[in-house]
């Protein structure tokens, strides 16, 4: 297990076309076991999610994003398939659609630095869909 530094910038837009941006460094840990990166991190009061951990599971060219603590979700992303999955709030449940566009993961095996870069949608409850650019530096 490697202790490593994040840099995770987010970026969200709405069908109105406007745009939430979130940028943060953290601390995290990369290991890797039966052929699969892990990557784990604490979220931030930055994120809107403090005191949840992320664990994204790196299998090739799909990511499983799983949360845990105030917020818990299980997203799924690969490349042209559609998955859904019931997002857990302090405020109620509800349900999320992942449609994966895009899906770049460049992790080097030797040094465990790289970055993983994602386009995707997401529709929340059949109402409101966003498009979504998430970048992971590995430093």
């Amino acid at each position: 297990m490697k202790n490593v530094m994040l840099k995770i910038k987010g970026k969200q837009t709405n069908i109105e076309g406007e745009e939430n941006i979130i940028e943060l460094i953290t601390e995290g840990k990369l290991y890797n076991k039966n052929d699969s990166y892990y990557l784990v991190y604490d979220e931030t009061e930055i994120s809107g999610m403090e005191g949840s951990t992320t664990t994204l599971k790196i299998q090739g060219q799909k990511i499983s994003m799983k949360r845990f603590g105030n917020n818990s979700s299980n997203l799924i992303f690969e490349k042209g398939q559609r998955h859904r999955t019931e997002y857990m709030t302090a405020y109620g449940d509800m349900t999320l659609e992942v449609m994966t566009d895009k899906i770049n993961v460049n992790i080097s095996s030797e040094t465990g630095k790289g970055n993983i870069d994602l386009l995707y949608r997401l529709n929340l409850s059949d109402n409101m869909e966003s498009n979504n650019h998430l970048t992971i530096d590995i430093m």
